[in-house]
């Protein structure tokens, strides 16, 4: 592979205004086709195998016109201090909200607080429920800013109005975040090579790649149903894994050239060298991506092939426009050691005896492997420590209890629980199918009566039969809130009594709702962890072994992985779910973690990890087979490799840490977890154990049987090919 990539990086160095003409068209034909593409709503939600979804199926079967499954919003009225919602003016306020709200296009019915029973006992607070033809994140924003100018005008009244429900969510939106991660990662950049040439060539291939695979995410967004969630993954990950894999080529590339070799040389063995282990690096990353197809929620699944799609366009950028830019940039690109006029020129001629003060990566390795136990203990203590409080991990969805006690959703929220009980704001749907019952009347009681005797319950309605009168909805009020323990074990306890009612009358009984789909998707994300880190882990294990050509070595980077993967997890339980340093990371309610964490988490870290682990160590693996000692080996890639994998996890993590400061908590979630989840990797793992175990396993480290290592495809990730076609010409020289 060593010599192809080789070849391929002389010919788009030779070639360089063919390359970006290719490069320039693809940008320009995916821009075209995500201008004229027709506008896409988002991705249609569906859980396929969970009873929530097979409820809502057969709701739309059996309930026709009624959008089970759309989007609601729950208006809620709180009269001054001192009235009633009953009072007559009050009362003319609301209903004739209610009358605006009706108006609405996607509007299927809104209840009059007053005809359904909507006022709390002390008669303070009432609430108008708005049904949509369409979901959440399908609706209109005319229908949005409908609902939000009609709680406006009951404001104008005097009554405190509030707004609740999926109808008011929508994508967050994150362009100064990334914005700042740009910034972050130009300002390493320029800091690794003092050269604004150097430092801009990352950034702009970065930027086309994620250009063209967003384009490209859009422009088939209609005929695809990609949600607009999936182009905002495909763009975190493909900017952070684009300037990443760009800047290993550079740095390479910079380093041949400090070796004394002519530019269109220097660039092939740059891309022959480090961009094997992009190659390699850009695998595992898909890989981990496409593998989310196993969790079998086709949302995930499409967003993870988008996002794998743009990590490919990524790659193969950084093998082919990186050389070509390099050709174009010329003498502005200095070898390494010698800096551009930004940071000031390395002082070019200095004595000849004067000994060069190792770097501080050649420091650090030689510091572990003299003291490799030490260390070790250090680093997996550590993590370890940090990984205790994942033992009380709990998961969950968020709702409107977890936003911000700014937002009108929250304060909705807050005034339902205080009028109706915090349960109100979680209502279980029963769905009863007595299509195949003698007496379907007496089994929609039966299941009633059933759930009136369970703990946590409050209200049960009574049963809404349908047309048919074959199936009929019954709406459960839980005791606790939507994302407690209790409300998941009512929810089982309920589908539990479905047996028994099934056997004495035939009937099927389904719980359903936003709750229990809540709970379903929780408990289908927890059961598919395993098996995807099965999957994932393994095939990527087995890669590494083609790679590094070595059993322990890839043992060693599952593990490692794994142990920082648990100390991130343990991270985020502290902070989002135990409160730890909540304030200063703007948590303003604290809960279940989000049930999609763990598996996002390991599905996205462990393809970026391997980055980090594939550059190093394919640096160590190098000097190793090129005759240096196992441990002047490890040495070797430090001094090679530290500065370039610490910038680039430092982009990486300033890429992520910027959704902190996103008003949504799952986005929040998300770019904490990430950004200290590479923090663990890259510094304790990859910068501290990784080097320390193979100071103690020594020449172990690249021990592989006989039988395996002739078994294996040589893909010459080191690029011995390259030292053995060097030697050749040299030889042929010299015999002219």
């Amino acid at each position: 592979m060593a010599t192809f990539l080789y070849k391929l990086g002389r010919m788009s160095f030779r070639r360089r205004h063919f390359v970006a003409l290719i490069w320039v068209a693809l940008l320009t034909l995916a821009g075209v086709g995500a201008a004229s593409a027709p506008a896409a709503g988002n991705s249609s939600f569906s859980i396929p195998g969970t009873e929530a979804q097979k409820a809502f199926d057969l709701l739309e079967q059996r309930f026709p016109g009624t959008s089970a499954d759309g989007a609601t919003a729950r208006v809620v009225f709180k009269a001054p201090s001192g009235e009633k919602m009953t009072d007559p003016g009050n009362k003319a306020t609301v209903q004739e909200t209610v009358k605006e709200l009706a108006d609405g296009s996607e509007v299927v019915r809104v209840t009059d607080p007053y005809q359904a029973k909507a006022v709390s006992k002390d008669g303070t607070i009432a609430y108008a429920q708005v049904s949509y033809k369409v979901s959440g994140m399908e609706l209109e924003d005319s229908s949005r800013d409908a609902l939000e100018h009609s709680a406006q005008d009951a404001r104008s009244a005097g009554l405190t109005v509030e707004v609740g429900g999926d109808a008011l969510q929508t994508v967050p939106h994150t362009g100064t975040t990334e914005i700042i991660g740009i910034a972050v990662a130009a300002v390493v950049l320029v800091i690794t090579f003092g050269s604004l040439i150097a430092a801009g060539l990352p950034l702009l291939t970065a930027l086309i790649g994620v250009g063209i695979g967003v384009s490209s995410i859009t422009a088939l967004a209609s005929a695809l149903d990609l949600g607009s969630t999936t182009s905002t993954l495909a763009m975190m990950i493909g900017l952070a894994v684009g300037i990443d894999y760009a800047l290993f080529i550079v740095s390479r590339y910079r380093a041949e050239l400090a070796e004394g070799r002519d530019r269109e040389d220097a660039a092939g063995r740059a891309v022959g060298t480090a961009g094997s282990a992009v190659v390699f690096a850009g695998l595992t990353v898909v890989i981990a991506l496409v593998g989310l197809s196993v969790v079998n929620i086709p949302m995930l699944t499409k967003m993870g092939v988008a996002a794998a799609g743009t990590v490919a366009i990524a790659v193969l950028i950084a093998l082919t426009m990186i050389p070509a830019l390099l050709g174009y940039a010329g003498r502005k690109v200095k070898p390494a050691g010698e800096k551009g006029r930004l940071l000031g020129r390395a002082k070019a001629q200095e004595k000849q005896d004067k000994p060069v003060k190792p770097n501080l990566g050649t420091r650090w390795a030689s510091f572990v492997v003299r003291r490799p136990v030490a260390v070790l203990l250090l680093g997996v203590i550590g993590l370890g420590a940090a990984a205790v409080p994942a033992a009380s991990l709990e998961l969950g969805l968020p709702d409107d209890g977890s936003q911000p006690t700014s937002t009108t959703q929250r304060r909705a929220y807050d005034l339902l629980s205080e009028g109706f009980g915090p349960g109100f704001n979680g209502p279980l749907m029963v769905v009863v199918d007595a299509k195949d019952s003698d007496d379907p009347k007496a089994a929609f009681t039966a299941v009633g009566d059933e759930i009136k005797g369970l703990e946590d319950v409050v209200t049960v309605t009574p049963p809404a039969p349908n047309k048919a009168g074959d199936t009929a909805t019954i709406t459960v009020i839980p005791d606790s809130k939507p994302s407690s323990v209790a409300t998941e074990d009512l929810v089982h306890s309920i589908r539990g009594k479905g047996a028994g009612i099934k056997a004495d009358s035939d009937a099927n009984v389904l719980v359903t709702g936003q709750t229990a789909m809540n709970i379903d998707v929780s408990e289908k994300l927890n059961d598919a962890l395993i098996p995807y880190l099965v999957l994932v882990v393994g095939l990527a294990f087995l890669l590494l072994i083609v790679v590094f050509r070595s059993i322990l070595v890839p043992l060693k980077a599952a593990l490692g992985f794994l142990l920082s993967v648990m100390a991130a997890l343990g991270a985020v339980v502290a902070v989002f779910q135990w409160g730890w340093l909540a304030g200063l990371m703007g948590v303003e309610q604290t809960g279940p973690v989000m049930s999609m964490m763990p598996i996002f988490m390991v599905g996205v870290v462990f393809g970026l990890a391997m980055d980090y682990e594939v550059f190093l160590v394919t640096r160590m693996r190098e000097a190793y087979v090129h005759g240096e000692k196992a441990g002047q080996a490890v040495v070797t890639g430090f001094r090679h490799g530290a500065r370039v994998v610490t910038a680039a996890a430092v982009i990486m993590m300033a890429v992520f840490a910027g959704f902190i400061g996103s008003s949504e908590s799952m986005v929040k979630m998300i770019g904490f977890g990430l950004a200290i989840a590479v923090f663990f990797d890259a510094f304790v793992v990859r910068m501290a154990i990784v080097p320390a175990v193979l100071a103690l396993l020594g020449r172990k480290a690249w021990w592989l049987p006989k039988w395996l290592d002739r078994a294996l495809p040589n893909v010459d990730v080191e690029g011995e090919g390259l030292r053995s076609a060097s030697g050749d010409q040299d030889k042929e020289l010299v015999r002219a």
